[in-house]
């Protein structure tokens, strides 16, 4: 069901106060801290002992005290202290995981500790970049699979029907996608010209009269997307004589909006995300419009995905397919496919051990 060899968000860095944060991820949970150091850490939360959650102990400089009966372990998951005087018994560890810091989130490596590379991070691309502006992060638990998100992520045809008042606009119902499938991931796009701007988008522009609108959805292995959107003035827009976009007229709008999937078990998914954007970088009542806005959206969303997951729980016929699922299917079929190659390997390498 997941892939654990990979990166996933776990809490932003503001969750993260003088007590263990408790959270769980791929069915696994985890007390995360940060230490006197400030350096983040994240055990399993179970001490070895009585299997008592570490998040309910204490910080205690870089280590963590399990409320219980007092031992203490580091970074690492070692114990390094029983109250009693003695040395820690045999077994005394707890699973530590790979964590860095970005984008003000935490990340957490889920599979072999020796394959964590922090260079693998899903890219922020402007981050800090001072002529863009930036959204405060936000996040919600949505009760669907995972991979219901992705779907509906690669399937842009849907803001015709869910986001009516926001996302939606002139041909966002018929327009055809394209889909481009990458080594990372699967990206659905299509242009749509000479239309009227969708709402969310328009009292931004900084040009009047219809546009030429691309919508952008790139979803990568295992469940983080980037969708991006250009709004450039009608007839500066779409694909050029080689069959590339067309360099950026100076009036064109681009949102970059980050989406991180992170499953906490197989019926339920934390939605972190946040967007950036090429105007206003210093205007925090456009960023607060923006945060609401956006919001409103996934709400809209989490709405219909979890509908959506209750009608594929209680339903006793197989569901269809259109051509618009193309991108989800293609992802989801690959991403079986690194799955089960990660779990042929764990077993390999269980059975020669």
């Amino acid at each position: 069901m997941f892939l654990r060899n990979a990166w996933y968000a776990a809490a932003w860095e503001r969750e993260i106060g003088p007590s263990p944060y408790a959270t769980t991820i791929l069915g696994e949970d985890v007390a995360i801290f940060r230490g006197a150091s400030g350096k983040y850490a994240a055990l399993a939360d179970a001490c070895p002992h009585r299997k008592v959650p570490l998040s309910m102990g204490r910080v205690q400089g870089d280590d963590l005290e399990c409320g219980y009966h007092g031992l203490v372990f580091d970074c690492a998951g070692s114990c390094v202290r029983v109250p009693s005087g003695d040395h820690p018994p045999q077994g005394a560890t707890v699973r530590s995981y790979p964590i860095e810091p970005r984008y003000g989130l935490l990340w957490m490596w889920m599979g072999d500790p020796a394959l964590a590379d922090p260079d693998e991070i899903f890219p922020a691309e402007h981050w800090g970049d001072p002529t863009w502006g930036t959204t405060d992060g936000d996040d919600m638990v949505f009760a669907c699979n995972y991979l219901h998100i992705t779907d509906n992520l690669l399937d842009p045809s849907h803001v015709a029907w869910v986001h009516p008042g926001s996302f939606a606009g002139d041909g966002s119902d018929e327009t055809p996608l394209n889909v481009t499938i990458g080594d990372d991931g699967v990206t659905t796009w299509r242009w749509m010209l000479d239309t009227a701007p969708a709402p969310f988008y328009a009292p931004f522009l900084a040009f009047e009269g219809n546009c030429d609108r691309k919508q952008q959805y790139e979803v990568r292995y295992p469940s983080h997307a980037l969708i991006k959107a250009y709004i450039s003035p009608a007839g500066a827009g779409g694909p050029g004589e080689g069959g590339e976009d067309k360099p950026l007229h100076p009036d064109t709008f681009v949102m970059d909006s980050f989406n991180f999937l992170t499953p906490v078990d197989e019926s339920t998914t934390r939605y972190f995300w946040f967007q950036m954007r090429n105007v206003a970088p210093d205007d925090a009542e456009v960023s607060r419009r923006f945060a609401t806005s956006v919001r409103g959206a996934f709400e809209e969303d989490r709405v219909i995905l979890q509908a959506s997951q209750r009608g594929m729980d209680a339903s006793t016929t197989p569901n269809i397919n259109l051509r618009t699922d193309s991108g989800g299917i293609r992802f989801r079929r690959r991403l079986a496919q690194m799955i089960e190659a990660e779990r042929s390997e764990i077993v390999a390498a269980v059975a020669s051990a």
